[in-house]
């Protein structure tokens, strides 16, 4: 039986812990905030009509196999803990000019709705591009996913075969793919969204990541009744169960190490070092590498980090129609990319963009929110937290306020306008982001996006790394499974 630390109580973190703890490890988990789960956070608005519930981080859940897979990992089943409830659209796509495009899991139907809304060619363009991101899903859920992948030799190592190489394109962007293979412009913009999934500016982003849309169309887009947030109750119910001990409001402040290997963790206010075995950090890889090491480590990478998001909470009146999801977007795309993410090389700062994507989740819940009221999560692509020139000072006097009464009349320009029925708002800024879990600058996803993420195994021996800014990447089913790869390669006790 191992002593072993797990730095943060994000889904990484607790999926990791229950994984360890079901094969005979000692397991503590300390987590800095009051609450776990990490980026799946939740907010509570009270108001006279009723409370308001808002998830304030992943808002769908996708591959639920992975999650029924963790669950019965660690002696349960995923439906005796979650509700989950299959989306359709998964996404409603507003163009801008018209029309809407509501994508689904059935590959099919989703090519007869292009072909309706967007015409024959654009459905056969679709299915063409729709049979290469196939080979590439296989490709990288086969090769890449579940297993630990630390550096281009290990990626060259892989067998892969021709067709897998010709259909992952390496060296082309997701933006180039979508030019060579979609004729319509609607859908390349369709395409280009998905690179911030991972974070990432899709004219840089690597073609694979078409791999993205085929995850989430191919085996449907989930949402969890009473919100997603019961996921990471559910995880801490299970570590509970099986033993693991979850200290909250516990700042891991040093990862000690000896002798080339962890020897335990420090916390914050407290004199007496907590000696471990093993530390698995469900913490940010530069948070890692630069802050909690006795001697801050350099990794290729980490300084290239990831869009992060600015968010409104919104308590709305009445119904707006709208779907679960709804993406708004702008005329000019490249425009909004230019603002994020800057170009320091031609000395362009990153600003808020003028006229953003605006992503839109309404769920048809009661459980989160009053009668005859609906509570709107607002997200924004933005530039992270900082005063270089790719970041934006958002904590500046003046300039979130100023900011939400823009999207609010982005909103209003694109035919949704709730400002004259709002009970009220909630902004959360990157910067509040960076506060609340310790990912620097509030970027979402770590780096930005790519095929190699810092890798699972540390740098020092017993030292193990977990989550979105790791591999294999951001997103709840890709979190999941960095804890799978991390307890298989720390193994069972016994």
């Amino acid at each position: 039986m191992a002593r072993i630390v797990v730095v943060g109580a994000g889904v990484g973190g607790l999926a990791t812990a229950a994984r360890l703890a079901v094969t005979g490890h000692q397991v503590t988990v300390f987590e800095r905030a009051d609450t776990v789960g990490g980026k799946l956070g939740r907010y509570l608005h009270d108001t006279p009509a009723g409370p308001f519930h808002f998830d304030t981080g992943p808002s769908l859940l996708t591959l639920p196999e992975v999650f029924h897979d963790l669950f019965e990992a660690t002696g349960a089943k995923l439906d005796e803990y979650l509700d989950l409830t299959p989306l359709d659209p998964i996404v409603r796509h507003v163009f801008p000019g018209g029309p809407a495009l509501d994508s689904c899991a059935d590959p099919a139907e989703f090519a007869a709705r292009i072909g309706a809304a967007l015409g024959d060619r654009a459905a056969a363009d679709w299915q063409r591009l729709w049979r290469r991101a196939g080979r590439v899903w296989q490709a990288s859920h086969q090769d890449i996913l579940r297993r630990p992948v630390g550096s281009p030799r290990d990626l060259a190592a892989l067998a892969w075969r021709l067709g897998d190489l010709t259909a992952i394109a390496p060296g082309r962007s997701l933006r180039g793919l979508g030019r060579r293979h979609l004729s319509d412009p609607r859908l390349r913009m369709l395409l280009d969204r998905y690179a911030t999934y991972t974070g990432a500016d899709p004219r840089r982003a690597p073609a694979a990541l078409v791999a993205v849309p085929y995850a989430e169309l191919a085996f449907g887009g989930w949402y969890l009744r009473g919100g997603l947030g019961t996921l990471a109750d559910a995880l801490l119910t299970r570590c509970l169960d099986l033993g693991v001990v979850v200290q909250t409001g516990a700042e891991v402040t040093r990862i000690d190490a000896a002798g080339g290997r962890v020897t335990g963790v420090r916390l914050a206010g407290v004199a007496t070092p907590v000696p471990a075995d093993v530390v698995v950090a469900n913490a940010d890889a530069l948070t890692v590498y630069r802050d909690l090491l006795p001697s801050p480590r350099r990794l290729a990478g980490l300084a290239d980090r990831s869009l992060a998001g600015f968010v409104l909470l919104l308590g709305v009146t009445g119904e707006s129609g709208l779907a679960h999801h709804t993406v708004f977007f702008p005329r000019d795309y490249d425009a909004e990319f230019d603002a994020v993410f800057g170009d320091p090389g031609r000395g362009v700062r990153a600003r808020p963009a003028p006229d953003p994507t605006v992503f839109v989740t309404v769920a048809d819940d009661p459980l989160v929110r009053p009668a005859g009221h609906e509570a709107w999560f607002v997200l924004v692509n933005a530039p992270r937290q900082g005063t270089a020139a790719g970041a934006v000072d958002w904590r500046r006097p003046g300039l979130a306020e100023a900011y939400a009464d823009r999207i609010l009349d982005v909103l209003a320009e694109r035919g949704v306008d709730v400002r004259d029925r709002l009970l009220f708002r909630q902004i959360r800024t990157p910067a509040d982001l960076d506060t609340a879990t310790g990912a620097p600058g509030g970027s979402i996803y770590g780096t930005a996006g790519g095929l190699l993420r810092p890798a699972n195994r540390g740098p020092v021996r017993g030292l193990w790394l977990v989550g979105g800014s790791s591999h294999p990447g951001g997103g709840l089913p890709m979190v999941t499974l960095s804890a799978q790869i991390v307890a298989d390669e720390i193994g069972p006790a016994w």
